[in-house]
């Protein structure tokens, strides 16, 4: 069996490889194409690799690409810096002759962490290395539905975003942004623990019963998921645009805090203070 890390490199390499046309990196197109994207002797020309050896590095083979190799293939195939650290990550951990154990002890949310969720007049959110939901405020629970209804082993993100009832209930109109963001957060993750059984149990489960999230999955999109804008509905306040931003926990891998915030000012940021209030009320 390969190694983890590798399979994880080699279905990378390949997604990237079919995201890139000859024209794109200035070859002929040539005659009728069987697959979309660069050939693999295309790319390892451009890469200045041998075509057998990058084979086998997209087969998931034990191969230990030094960072000369990894450097080289960013470059051919014209990768940004969030998918530049990605590849080298997955590559570097290939490189262990076997995987090493993983240290994986629950996750909890401190004491301290619960009381400050509970004095912010914004709404915010714990969650796991894997999107599960650890804990929230009650602001949360007004913006984005009642979580305290919901099983605590279905409690998560990805889980919700591609169940279309749970989607409809958050009334996000930008449901795709929110799905490709969850991904590129759960392949951060798996990057550094690719055979984490609540990982294999989310990623299982979701392959088997969404078409739309296997779709997502198989692009192996990476990115910067720190921050961003969405736009919700909540039955309090109506739509409200909302910037979020992630702050680390301790830990590490440790949880992290999603917090929702509003531009001073605006008519969302009245919004956001309409919904403290009520929050204070209930």
């Amino acid at each position: 069996m390969s190694h983890p890390y590798a399979r994880e490199l080699g279905e990378f390499l390949r997604a990237r490889r079919g995201r890139l046309q000859p024209e794109d990196v200035g070859l002929e197109p040539g005659g009728r194409r069987k697959v979309a994207g660069l050939r693999r002797e295309e790319l390892a020309l451009l890469a200045g690799l041998s075509t057998d050896y990058y084979q086998r590095m997209e087969q998931g083979r034990e191969l230990r690409p030094s960072d000369e190799v990894l450097t080289a293939l960013a470059a051919a195939l014209g990768l940004d810096d969030a998918e530049r650290r990605h590849l080298f990550t997955l590559a570097r951990a290939a490189r262990r002759p076997m995987p090493v154990a993983v240290e994986r002890t629950p996750e909890s949310v401190p004491d301290s962490t619960r009381r400050l969720l509970a004095a912010m007049d914004a709404p915010a959110i714990v969650l796991g290395r894997h999107l599960d939901v650890l804990h929230w405020n009650r602001m949360a629970e007004l913006l984005l539905g009642d979580f305290t209804a919901i099983p605590r082993d279905r409690l998560n993100l990805l889980l919700l975003v591609f169940d279309e009832v749970q989607a409809t209930e958050w009334g996000c109109p930008e449901w795709e942004r929110h799905a490709q963001d969850y991904i590129a957060m759960m392949r951060a993750s798996i990057a550094t623990d690719p055979t984490h059984p609540r990982a294999t149990e989310l990623i299982g489960e979701l392959s088997i019963r969404s078409s739309a999230f296997r779709a997502l999955w198989a692009r192996h999109d990476v990115g910067a998921t720190t921050s961003g804008t969405r736009v919700y509905f909540s039955p309090e306040v109506g739509e409200i645009t909302l910037d979020w931003d992630t702050y680390p926990l301790p830990g590490n891998p440790g949880p992290v805090m999603l917090v929702f915030t509003a531009d001073p000012g605006t008519p969302d940021a009245d919004r956001l203070r309409l919904l403290a209030h009520r929050s204070h009320q209930s």
